[in-house]
């Protein structure tokens, strides 16, 4: 029986399934347990969801890490619980007093390094428990504001009706930047709530939707982006002499190459990934070894 190949496989994510369930169809599809995602996407979203399989999985964490892209659709004049349009409406509001001016420079507030305030749902751990798990049982979680950057929220499309405003958006931003909170926030700051309807995330790091294919696509060709290249992709490239190649192999460190502060793919002489490698000062620390 074949082996699975060890890489990258980026998921357009239908809506109503969770990571979990991309993950457990992927299992199937590439027919090993050993598959991971990085960085979750709620059922509602749609969009990008970058898997890895085999080997592949050590790379998640680093990935997860990168910035993020979305198309988001935030509703004005309604709040919800869970801050987006899967929640119990909570609370609604006039948006009369809202002009286009007054929107655009609450948006720009939001814009650039910001502290955010995750939402009550989230899978924040607060004491060890999930805040989501929290929220449910009508608990109230006391969760800190975080720093956050968004890079860009262009706005795209205003619309209102029956009293609602739609305002229809790009955002370009940091991980752990949540778009729900970034809907709860501006709604509070025009005093009228407000909550997303609509999200799909277009890019995580250098994989975007042009590289993405719907799970039924994988269930005909299950394409897997083998290892070098999501490394290559998605971090500078190293190439190292045979000396150094066997050095790396067994966690031996290297001289730093000034390829700056993150992940840095090393790779033999042959072509083959050896490994993740990180410079602290003059030398670059394996971050994980994949010979």
């Amino acid at each position: 029986m074949k082996s699975p190949v060890s890489g990258l496989v980026v998921v357009d994510k239908p809506a109503e399934w969770t990571s979990h369930d991309v993950v457990s169809k992927m299992r199937r599809l590439a027919g090993t347990r050993r598959v991971g995602h990085a960085g979750t996407l709620d059922p509602m979203a749609t969009g990008v969801l970058v898997i890895g399989v085999e080997k592949a999985t050590r790379l998640l964490g680093h990935l997860a890490l990168t910035e993020k892209g979305y198309d988001a659709v935030i509703r004005l004049g309604q709040s919800t619980n869970t801050d987006d349009a899967e929640g119990e409406l909570t609370a609604t509001a006039s948006t009369a007093h809202v002009t286009d001016e007054a929107l655009r420079a609450e948006i720009a507030v939001l814009t650039g390094a910001i502290q955010q305030t995750p939402p009550q749902v989230s899978a924040i751990k607060v004491d060890g428990q999930r805040a989501y798990k929290m929220a449910r049982k009508g608990e109230e979680v006391a969760l800190k504001a975080r720093p956050v950057t968004v890079h860009e929220f262009e706005v795209h499309e205003i619309t209102r009706t029956g009293g609602l405003i739609d305002v229809r958006a790009s955002i370009t931003c940091s991980s752990g930047t949540y778009i729900r909170a970034l809907a709860r926030d501006l709604g509070a700051a025009l005093g009228t709530g407000g909550h997303l309807t609509y999200l799909r995330r277009t890019r995580v790091g250098p994989y975007d939707l042009s590289m993405a294919r719907t799970l039924d696509q994988l269930a005909e060709d299950c394409v897997v982006l083998p290892i070098g290249d999501a490394v290559t992709a998605a971090f500078p490239r190293r190439e190292v002499s045979e000396d150094q190649a066997r050095s790396v192999a067994h966690g031996g460190r290297l001289p730093a190459a000034g390829l700056g502060p993150g992940p840095v793919g090393v790779f033999g002489p042959d072509g083959t990934l050896l490994a993740l490698v990180e410079e602290q000062g003059e030398v670059a620390k394996s971050l994980a070894v994949f010979v």
